[in-house]
C-alpha cells in the first residue's frame, strides 16, 4: 500500500488507499484499517482511546461514504487511516475532520476517474 498506493493529508490524519485486485469474503467496497504510532504514544492506553475515537468517527460516517462508491468501477479499495497528530485530540476534533476526509476522497477519486477512464 506505501509503494503502489495513494494518499494525502488531512489534519490529524494521513488516508492511503489502493485498489484491491479481487474480491474479499466482505460485502463492503471499502476495507478499513488504522494506524496510531507508537513512537508519539507510548502508552497503549492513549493509542486504544484514539483507536476507539478513530473507530466511532469512520462508522458514523460509513453509510455516507459507501454511498459515494456508486458509478466506480467495481472492486473494492483498501483504506489506511494513520493519526498524525502529536497530541490526544478529542472527538468533537476526529469526527468533523473524519467527515471532510472522507469526502475529499471521493473528490479525488472522481478526479482520477475523469483522467483514467
Amino acid at each position: 500500500m506505501f509503494r503502489e498506493g495513494k494518499g494525502f493529508s488531512h489534519f490529524p490524519f494521513r488516508m492511503l488507499w489502493c485498489d484491491l485486485d479481487g474480491l474479499h469474503d466482505i460485502v463492503s467496497p471499502a476495507l478499513f484499517t488504522q494506524s496510531i504510532p507508537r513512537k508519539r504514544f507510548r502508552h497503549a492506553v492513549d493509542r486504544n482511546l484514539l483507536r476507539r475515537r478513530i473507530r466511532e468517527a469512520y462508522r458514523l460516517q460509513k453509510n455516507k461514504f459507501y454511498a459515494g462508491f456508486t458509478g466506480y468501477p467495481p472492486g473494492q479499495i483498501a483504506v489506511l487511516v494513520i493519526y498524525t497528530a502529536t497530541e490526544i485530540l478529542p472527538y468533537a476534533t476526529i469526527a468533523p475532520a473524519m467527515e471532510k476526509m472522507l469526502e475529499r476522497f471521493h473528490k479525488l477519486r472522481e478526479k482520477q476517474k475523469k483522467i483514467d477512464p
